[in-house]
């Protein structure tokens, strides 16, 4: 396999703290905020990586020595305490944690397509764990969805990734864009 260098871990490592790439509707009660707004200002992830050397194979302990502190430090990514109780909308993919009735009643609210299922999970800072109202019958994995409701800064861990904010939803609807975000 191709050797893996700091430069494309470091790229991974931090893809998943840009914004979500998904356009905001007009307002409403609840405020419309990215993916940007849950990772605290001063959070700098990159200053533990300062010395990781410029290039790894594949199979070098060193790799995997890396790749683990990797996971250690996005797994203890700190939440932004200004989003404690914020009644927000936000955009994401649904990775679904437990069905019951023919219906998610659970999931983490993840910032881009693939993540915790086909690539690792992002910073706890970039996954909610969301509690729908009822079972969402009408969604699958991997759906693009817009929830509403009041975040708390809350560390669940399961299989699929750790989150570092719990969201009882008050609505879970299906993504669709807005008339001038299709004109951009």
């Amino acid at each position: 396999m191709s050797s893996l260098s700091r430069r494309s871990l470091l790229s991974i490592a931090f893809a998943a703290t840009a914004p979500a790439a998904f356009a905001a509707p007009p307002g409403g009660e609840y405020r419309t905020i990215t993916w940007e707004a849950l990772v605290p200002k001063d959070w700098d992830p990159s200053s533990q990586f300062k010395d990781a050397p410029a290039s790894l194979q594949d199979g070098d302990p060193r790799a995997v020595e890396m790749l683990n502190k990797l996971r250690e430090v996005w797994n203890n990514a700190p939440a932004n305490s200004a989003m404690q109780n914020a009644a927000v909308r936000l955009p994401g993919y649904v990775v679904p944690l437990e069905e019951a009735n023919g219906g998610i009643t659970e999931f983490l609210l993840v910032p881009y397509f693939g993540a915790c299922i086909h690539t690792p999970p992002p910073p706890a800072n970039q996954i909610v764990h969301v509690l729908p109202k009822a079972p969402l019958k009408q969604l699958k994995s991997m759906d693009a969805v817009w929830v509403r409701g009041k975040l708390q800064l809350s560390r669940t861990d399961s299989a699929m990734g750790t989150s570092g904010y719990r969201m009882e939803a008050v609505s879970v609807d299906k993504y669709v864009a807005d008339e001038d975000a299709k004109k951009r």
